[in-house]
């Protein structure tokens, strides 16, 4: 890494709106190396789980900061799911001195919309709003429809985001993967696609009465985007994020074992290319991988029984660029917008010094040993990936 000293593509639109110059950020010039040698801005992540504090045996703010690096992120938002739960300046103190200790990378947590993500009782959202990046109970849908308007009059007020975990309780049934193919033929309880797209669909009426600005966590299913895209036709302020699992992967790649279970769960090839086409035509502003590590023995008890969640930050553009740049899905250029760009723009966070070298010829396997995430999960282990980061730099210092 030491004997990089130029980039052949240094695009400098992908830096542009952040009021970042390149002359003077790079300490090399743009040059002649092979093609293959790219340099990005700093990926961000807008939905990552980093355990701590309360769980830190899954992660901790350092492992999982040092497996963004890896990955080429330079900036994360980890949700609220943690013990105790931010619900108040107190408690989210705690959160905030970990970070301020161990994080190696720009680190904004959220706050909780209701009282330890129980949906009951509003978080402390004025104490709050000064230090999240926004609100959210990711890990449960808000299931009382005057928790949910509440709470978005007073983001509107506060001028934050609400993020939404769209999953609708009753429509559940103790599933564990989709309602398709995959679970009919292999005796599975599934989780049907209602489930998220119904609660989105009340929240986009609470969002028509209030006026507040939105965002949706991984978008699963064609429904959703269908539903997103006409509510950005309408002028909503609403967004969307979907993760590359459900972009490169879908119920046809199960196996029963942990690692393929998720939450949402892997969708219908149909459900995939509406994801793909809503990235696409803009209704999908932004990938987030939903890193959510567990332990090897709560990831261990085959499809049903494991834990929900996987880790994504070290696999992230590998397996974009591989799936969707390569066969022309998608170009570079979009993909920087969806990993690096639109996420500092929708959640307001600033760019700087934060860049990250790739070298895109560079062939491997995927091999969760060699993650610096405590978690080992995932769906692409032994697969084959085109992109290894070569460094990440953060705030002008390196991170990896």
């Amino acid at each position: 890494m030491e004997r990089i000293t130029k980039a052949a593509l240094c695009k400098r639109e992908y830096f542009s709106g952040f009021g970042v110059s390149l002359e003077g950020v790079f300490p090399f010039p743009v040059g002649d190396l092979p093609s293959s040698i790219v340099v990005f801005p700093g990926f961000c992540d807008v939905h990552v789980h980093f355990r701590e504090p309360g769980f830190s045996y899954k992660e901790t703010i350092a492992s999982g900061c040092a497996a963004a690096a890896r990955g080429g992120f330079t900036a994360v938002c980890p949700m609220p799911n943690l013990n105790p739960v931010p619900d108040c300046a107190e408690d989210l103190a705690v959160q905030r001195r970990i970070i301020g200790r161990d994080a190696s990378i720009h680190v904004v947590p959220y706050g909780a919309i209701t009282r330890g993500e129980r949906g009951e009782e509003l978080a402390a959202l004025e104490e709050l709003a000064p230090y999240v990046a926004a609100f959210s109970d990711d890990g449960h849908g808000v299931q009382s429809d005057e928790r949910m308007l509440e709470a978005m009059e007073r983001a509107k007020k506060l001028g934050k985001l609400i993020v939404a975990h769209c999953e609708d309780n009753s429509l559940l049934r103790g599933g564990c993967i989709h309602d398709g193919a995959y679970a009919r033929a292999h005796g599975h309880r599934g989780i049907s696609s209602e489930s998220e797209w119904r609660q989105l669909e009340r929240d986009l009426e609470l969002v028509r009465r209030t006026g507040c600005a939105y965002h949706m966590c991984h978008v699963s299913t064609k429904e959703s985007v269908a539903l997103l895209r006409r509510a950005k036709a309408e002028g909503l302020d609403v967004s969307g994020e979907t993760a590359p699992h459900y972009l490169a992967l879908d119920e046809n790649d199960l196996r029963e074992d942990g690692r393929f279970k998720m939450n949402p769960p892997l969708r219908s090839p149909e459900d995939r290319e509406a994801l793909i086409e809503g990235l696409l035509d803009g209704t999908l502003e932004i990938i987030a991988t939903d890193h959510a590590p567990h332990s090897a023995e709560e990831k261990a008890r085959g499809l049903e029984k494991s834990a929900f969640g996987i880790v994504g930050l070290e696999t992230a553009f590998p397996v974009l660029y591989t799936k969707l740049v390569k066969p022309g899905i998608l170009s570079l250029e979009k993909l920087i917008e969806l990993m690096a760009v639109n996420p500092r723009r929708r959640f307001g966070l600033p760019l700087g010094e934060d860049w990250t070298v790739w070298d895109l010829d560079r062939r491997f396997t995927v091999d969760p040993a060699e993650f610096l995430s405590k978690g080992r999960a995932t769906p692409f282990e032994g697969m084959e990936l085109y992109g290894r980061c070569l460094r990440t730099v953060c705030g002008g210092k390196t991170v990896y």
